[in-house]
């Protein structure tokens, strides 16, 4: 009992320093003096446009001689003491009342229990990435391929070229641009992401190309630090420093650090590189040395309001190396990073993180996470569940990403922040680092759930599709939106370089590290908490886990999972996600049913493990809708919807009506995987360049064919072609389709055809059948669209050949045909469609018309409304 109550006593200190932290300035992310430019868009906008050299300013300069520190973290924080407090000139002993009051800042800061106990109860291990391989062939092996093919394209002396400028040494080739052009202040930061992914990467792959790649980067970058010689390394001049501690405008020196800090220590424990844990020891020093002159020249609160520049995760990295050297400068160092006017906040559970920046302070919970983990201070895991709770209660979106314009809103205020600028990218990033650790810690369901629901939705859908070096800054949320069409759209492979570049190609390299966690003990435990076809060899086991997926569509009732085990005698624990139902959920070990499994708990197997065990998993999977997290009655009808973990996005350029009913099912229905062979495009061909039937807007015109996938033009130029003999309805259609009478349905808007008159209507008449014949031009291949209505009659396209020509109406019996012109205009080729269903696609009722949903990871240029207003 009296060690509980010390321990909130100390807990309790550990909040009032931390308040009084967050009452005695203004907790932002910018200084004064900065001009209100706060986003990382406005920064790089500003930067980008500046003269050549002028953000280059500063040749540098060292406090490199180093510190010997006593061997007490109090003793380390007693060094630090600000040079005000020491008496008598001279250097007198310092007054003992005064170092009194510097001692119990540092207890109170530290919390009261041994700065290296440790938490009490052990953690879950994350599986090493070496020991995990993502299957071959399904959507998370394909997304990892894509950013290895990027990884691949990057050239080394490009992305070095500033860091060898900066050091004086020769620079090879030309900088890259964006925000790793030369004159950008953030230059750098994007080169320690890429270390932290080739390291992930080449630990989930063994790709050895890579590996060449990536220790090359190393080797410069060491030869930069060295010629250096003080421990600094950057792309960028150490003055930047002196203007974040004189609190002047700089753009966020110690956030680019961090990258570079984490990308080294990752290439030292992931890829076990031990120059790469010199190098970052190095920086630690440097830095500290940097720190501890600003507190003894000025005072800890002068370093805490440079905080208020971006800085990343400074405090995790640095406990992370902590962990690794145990020196106690580093330590030391984590604890004066730990922002506590933010972590103030949190401490006593208050929502009030409205306007924070919000990837400024995420990471900064990160490392608030890394300090419990290391000290054991019960009040940073609090800190971080709450942070948690207030997130996933109040300032989340469905797909589980968060911010508006890179900030938080209000809670519960997220309909008036339905825009483009949703869900930066490098938030998701962050959030699942923090759900991971709770979930390492408590093993709640609740935070793996978080975590699929955010790599689905959040992590998935910012890569377009295929094209390595393709990635987006923002998630729009906002209905009639469009994710290339946005502040930043999609970037480039050469040019962007912004910071969800960073964390994007950290993300697709790390894939498997949250499917498997390890449980130490006399019976070794392993949790499976995400759903992902690959493989786990179990070394501290000796056993092997092969996980697989059976393919998913619409109509599917249940998500069917198989897990093939074989080795030793161990426990399974495996997720039973909070969004599936017990009526209908099963768990088959061998054929065994192994009883009632219920949702949002893991269920366990102990047994020896045999070469033929197999372990099969049925959980029923449904549509369902989810209010956005707004408390304004007038907003209670804007509900996203779902399908088991996955959101689904409706294609519409505005509109986001819905017709509901009592049930789901009532105004929601699966598209059948048959309608895929009834899909085609409309072409013809004029001076070598080939134009599509599309419908838009209303309207029929010619379109030039997209020279991509994932367009909204291809989404326009797919019709579902559907015959009006029933009997014909489930057939496959061959390369053409003629002597048949149809109905013509745009793709993007199921249940409405095109007219007779041009027109889209739901009606089914006669005026909405045409007649596909031979075409008029007399070629083998080409077809003629006929109205139904009035023999004789057909599309065609018109003389202009330019994109956006409207399709009109004629008649042979009313026009001359001069040099065929008439049957050319007349005549189209049935080509493949430009689109199909995706697996997963359903039809919702729209109140003007019907809405084709499709999983919102899938999507790339296309329009489409994230969330629907159901009261209509």
């Amino acid at each position: 009992m009296a060690r509980g109550v010390a321990a909130a006593a100390a807990a309790l200190g550990v909040v009032a320093v931390l308040l009084t932290a967050a009452a005695a300035k203004v907790c932002t992310n910018t200084f004064p003096s900065s001009d209100s430019v706060a986003t990382h868009a406005e920064r790089a906008a500003a930067q980008l446009r500046l003269p050549a050299g002028l953000a280059a300013r500063g040749h540098g300069h060292g406090h490199g001689h180093e510190q010997h520190l006593t061997p007490t973290d109090e003793s380390a924080w007693m060094e630090l003491m600000p040079r005000r407090s020491l008496g008598g000139g001279g250097g007198g002993s310092t007054p003992p009342r005064e170092a009194f009051d510097w001692l119990m800042l540092y207890r109170k800061l530290r919390g009261g229990a041994a700065a290296v106990d440790g938490p009490a109860d052990p953690f879950l291990s994350e599986a090493s990435l070496h020991d995990v391989r993502l299957q071959p062939g399904t959507v998370y092996w394909q997304a990892q391929q894509t950013n290895l093919e990027y990884l691949l394209l990057l050239d080394a002396d490009r992305l070095v070229w500033s860091f060898r400028t900066q050091a004086g040494l020769t620079a090879t080739g030309t900088p890259y641009g964006g925000w790793e052009g030369p004159n950008v202040e953030l230059r750098g930061h994007f080169v320690g992401h890429y270390l932290s992914a080739t390291a992930k990467m080449w630990a989930s792959t063994h790709n050895d190309t890579l590996r060449a790649k990536m220790s090359s980067v190393v080797d410069v970058l060491n030869d930069c630090q060295k010629k250096m010689g003080t421990g600094y390394l950057s792309a960028f001049p150490s003055e930047f420093f002196d203007r974040a501690e004189a609190l002047t405008t700089v753009w966020a020196p110690y956030y680019t650090i961090h990258k570079i800090m984490q990308g080294l220590l990752d290439q030292y424990t992931v890829a076990g590189n031990s120059k790469a844990l010199e190098m970052v020891v190095g920086m630690a020093n440097y830095f500290s040395d940097r720190v501890k002159n600003v507190i003894q020249k000025y005072s800890i609160e002068r370093h805490w309001a440079s905080l208020n520049e971006e800085t990343g995760g400074m405090n995790d990295v640095l406990y992370q190396l902590y962990t690794i050297t145990d020196d106690l400068k580093h330590l030391t160092l984590a604890h004066l990073f730990d922002k506590p006017c933010f972590l103030g906040l949190l401490a006593v559970q208050a929502d009030s993180i409205s306007g924070f920046h919000s990837n400024t302070h995420i990471p900064v919970v990160v490392g608030a996470q890394m300090r419990y983990e290391v000290t054991g201070d019960a009040l940073y895991k609090q800190i971080a569940t709450s942070f948690m709770d207030m997130i996933n209660s109040s300032h989340s979106y469905a797909t589980g990403g968060t911010s508006a314009g890179e900030f938080w809103a209000d809670p519960k205020r997220l309909a008036a922040t339905l825009s483009t600028e949703n869900a930066e990218s490098c938030t998701t990033y962050n959030m699942l680092k923090v759900s991971r650790n709770l979930f390492r810690w408590t093993k709640e369901i609740a935070y793996a759930d978080y975590y699929e629901r955010a790599l689905i939705n959040g992590v998935l859908s910012i890569q377009r599709g295929t094209d390595p070096g393709v990635m987006i800054y923002m998630l729009p949320q906002a209905p009639g939106r469009s994710k290339a069409i946005s502040y930043h759209g999609w970037g480039t492979k050469y040019d962007s370089f912004w910071c969800c570049y960073g964390t994007g190609i950290e993300s697709f390299s790390k894939l498997g590290d949250s499917i498997y966690f390890e449980e130490k003990g006399d019976t070794p435990a392993l949790s499976i908490i995400q759903y992902i076809p690959s493989t786990f060899n179990w070394k501290t086991a000796g056993v092997t886990v092969t996980q697989q997926l059976e393919p998913l569509s619409s109509s599917d009732m249940n998500f069917r999972v198989s897990l093939s085990v074989s080795g030793k005698s161990a426990t399974l624990n495996v997720r039973i996600p909070t969004w599936t139902s017990a009526s209908g959920a099963k768990a088959i070990l061998n054929d065994k049913d192994l009883g009632s499994v219920t949702p949002g708990s893991l269920l366990s197997v102990t047994k020896q493990w045999n070469s033929n065990d197999h372990l099969s998993l049925q959980f029923p999977i449904a549509l369902r809708t989810e209010a956005i997290k707004d408390d304004q009655p007038e907003y209670a009808s804007l509900q996203a919807i779902l399908f088991g973990p996955f959101v689904l996005a409706g294609l519409s350029s505005g509109d986001w009506d819905a017709k509901t009913g009592s049930d789901v099912s009532d105004w929601i229905t699966a598209v059948p995987s048959s309608h895929n062979s009834q899909l085609m495009t409309f072409t013809q061909e004029s001076s070598g360049r080939t134009f599509v039937l599309s419908s838009s807007n209303g309207s029929l015109t010619m379109q030039e064919r997209p020279a991509v996938d994932g367009t909204d033009t291809a989404v326009h130029a797919t019709f579902r072609v559907h015959p009006q003999d029933a009997a014909m309805l489930h057939g496959t259609y061959g390369a053409t389709l003629k002597d048949t009478s149809v109905q013509i349905e745009p793709f993007d808007m199921p249940g409405t055809v095109i007219t007779n008159n041009l027109t889209l209507s739901a009606q089914k008449s006669a005026g909405s059948f045409f007649n596909i014949v031979p075409g008029l031009d007399g070629k083998p291949n080409s077809v003629s669209l006929e109205l139904g209505t009035k023999p004789g009659c057909f599309l065609v396209s018109g003389a202009d050949y330019s994109a956006g020509a409207k399709i009109q109406v004629s008649c042979k019996s009313s026009v001359q045909s001069i040099g065929g012109i008439l049957e050319q205009a007349a005549s189209f080729a049935q080509a493949a469609p430009l689109r199909q269903y995706h697996p997963v696609s359903f039809v919702a009722k729209g109140v003007k018309r019907n809405f084709l949903l499709e999983p919102f990871y899938s999507l790339r240029d296309e329009f489409y409304t994230v969330y629907f207003n159901l009261a209509a």
